[in-house]
């Protein structure tokens, strides 16, 4: 897998928010990918050095659609990347 085919997007809730006071960003990543592929992919994409990878694969949700067929939405894969203290990504900073 291409380094930069390993981050999705940005994940921007509140608690990735509140997480990026610490240095902590979430991105949604490839369902193949794993902690080594993300953090090259940060840290050449971003110009920064990461400290740390956490990853985190959520199952999708069964919900009901239409005439009360289940439907299940994707599963989605994070990683939680922890910084360099000092470092930033402008992408989320909003410069």
């Amino acid at each position: 897998m291409h380094v930069f085919e390993v981050l999705r997007k940005p994940v921007i809730t509140e608690k990735s928010t509140i997480l990026q006071e610490s240095g902590k960003y979430v991105f949604e990543i490839a369902a193949k990918s794993n902690k080594a592929q993300v953090r090259e992919a940060v840290e050449r994409a971003f110009e920064v050095k990461v400290l740390a990878v956490n990853v985190v694969n959520t199952p999708g949700e069964v919900r009901r659609v239409g005439g009360g067929r289940p439907f299940r939405s994707p599963t989605v894969k994070k990683a939680i990347v922890t910084l360099r203290p000092g470092d930033t990504i402008q992408l989320f900073e909003g410069a």
